[in-house]
This record gives C-alpha cells, sequence and structure tokens, in this order.
C-alpha cells in the first residue's frame, strides 16, 4: 500500500513496488503492440429536468417527450443545521423552474480480449499473469471513463472548455461535474442500469451486458451518469427507512419487496 510514484522508493516495499510496476509495464506493452484488447464506448446527453427525486429526460429541446426517467434515492440521516440531505436530481434544474438543464450518460470497456489472454496464461499455469491481465484491463477502463470525461467536459458538452488539470488535480477530481454510476454509495439501486443501457443501446454499441444480478460483462466496463453542476458532489446515500423504499418502489413501478432485495445494505429497518 501507498501513494504512487512514491511507493516507488519506499524504504520496505520500493523493490517489490518496482518489479512489479516494471512487469505491469512489460505486459501492457505487450496487449498494446499485439492489440490484444479492444475498447468500446458510447455516450448520449440529453435534454433533463428534475421532477421531485425522479430526474426526465427528454427527446428534444421541445421537452414534450419524456425518452427515459432516473429515479434517485435521497439521504434520510439526521444532518447538522443547514446540510441537506442530498439526492442526485439536487443537481439537475426542477421542472417547474422553467431552466433547461441537462443529463449525460455513458458505457465504456477494456474487457474485450481479456478473456482469452487469461484464458492463454492459465493455460500455461501462469496465474501471475492471468491476475495481472485482469487487473491493468480494470485500470484502462477507468483510465478510459476518465479520458471520456474530460472529452464530454471540454468539447463534446463543453461546458468547462478552459479546463487545464495536471494529472494529479485530475486524480484528486478538481474539475467540475460528478459521474456517478448505479450501484454505488449515491445510487446503490443496480436496477436503474437497465434504464442506462436501454437508453444508450449499449449492449448493441459496445457489446457490454448485464448479467442476472446486473454485474457488467465483460468485467473491465465502467457506466454511469453526467452531472455538469458547479455544486455536483459524491455522497454516500446511507441508510433509509421504509417510507422512502415504499414511494421509491412506486415510482420505478416495482414491488417493495423487490426493492428491498436490491437495497437491502441501505435498510434502516428490518424487512
Amino acid at each position: 500500500k501507498g501513494n504512487f510514484p512514491d511507493i516507488l522508493q519506499d524504504h520496505h516495499a520500493g523493490a517489490q513496488a518496482r518489479k512489479l510496476f516494471d512487469e505491469a509495464n512489460h505486459l501492457l506493452d505487450k496487449i498494446i503492440d499485439e492489440k490484444l484488447f479492444t475498447a468500446h464506448g458510447v455516450i448520449g446527453l440529453y435534454p433533463a429536468n428534475s421532477v421531485g427525486d425522479d430526474i426526465e429526460l427528454y427527446q428534444n429541446q421541445q421537452r414534450d417527450e419524456v425518452i427515459a426517467t432516473f429515479h434517485t434515492l435521497r439521504q434520510q440521516s439526521k444532518k447538522r443545521s443547514g446540510q441537506p440531505n442530498k439526492a442526485l436530481s439536487d443537481f439537475i434544474a426542477p421542472k417547474d423552474s422553467g431552466k433547461a438543464d441537462y443529463l449525460g450518460a455513458f458505457a465504456v470497456t477494456t474487457g474485450h480480449g481479456v478473456r482469452e489472454l487469461v484464458k492463454k496464461f492459465q493455460a500455461d499455469h501462469d496465474d501471475y499473469n492471468a491476475i495481472m491481465t485482469k487487473a491493468i484491463a480494470d485500470r484502462l477502463a477507468e483510465a478510459f471513463a476518465e479520458y471520456l470525461h474530460q472529452e464530454v467536459r471540454k468539447s463534446l458538452w463543453g461546458y468547462a472548455k478552459a479546463e487545464d488539470f495536471d494529472n494529479d488535480e485530475l486524480i484528486r477530481e478538481k474539475y467540475r461535474g460528478i459521474r456517478p454510476a448505479p450501484g454505488y454509495p449515491a445510487q446503490p439501486d443496480h436496477t436503474e442500469k437497465r434504464t442506462l443501457f436501454d437508453l444508450l443501446a449499449v449492449e448493441e454499441i459496445t457489446g457490454i451486458s448485464l448479467t442476472e444480478h446486473l454485474a457488467m460483462s465483460p468485467a473491465s466496463s465502467v457506466s454511469g451518469l453526467y452531472f455538469a453542476h458547479p455544486e455536483a458532489k459524491y455522497f454516500n446515500l446511507g441508510n433509509i427507512q421504509r417510507d422512502q423504499v415504499e414511494d421509491y418502489a412506486k415510482r420505478k413501478g416495482m414491488s417493495v419487496e423487490e426493492i428491498e432485495r436490491w437495497l437491502g445494505p441501505n435498510l434502516a429497518y428490518d424487512n
């Protein structure tokens, strides 16, 4: 454990860290030179407004046809005075405000080709490089997501055209906007991936599919939403009460029992 690149010079772990780093780069060079992995990605930018804790996406600028709705969850823990209980919908202008707002969605993968390379190493009883292959693919997927988000901010959406951060500042997320993913702390409900995948035709365009448990396949894949609000921040939903679960189930057209199964770790009550 340690921070890169300082870990490479660490008194205790430096030698092993340098060995690991060199071997990973050697394998990465092989992957690049022989084009063993293929990257695929898709994004969409849509007119959007919030309606309560939901976010409506529209077909066009007239905003008279809803093409998708993302449902968000709101923190319910007791906060200090002046501290809001956040939901992701807070970062999109309310429909009744009359303000035109937008939401982005994306899915990327660097996982095509990973399974084949892993099987090759496993056939040679080389578990070390099989594990390394998966780790590199995961890092490449995160790098692809980071790169595409930068392209969105500076060009495709263009709300931060003058952005100029070095790598350390990018790692510390100094830029404006967030890209939360269904299944993560701000929105732990994985079923929202279905809406995202249908909206972007993810499987048809990128080859990423959803398993029965709504994990992405290939595993080295990242998906989520783009919020551009200057005050948009990541947060942890925490525990929620049954009243919100019932409201959420109604908004999504699902049973309370099914929602409880997906949100089990976040329930503040016994079900």
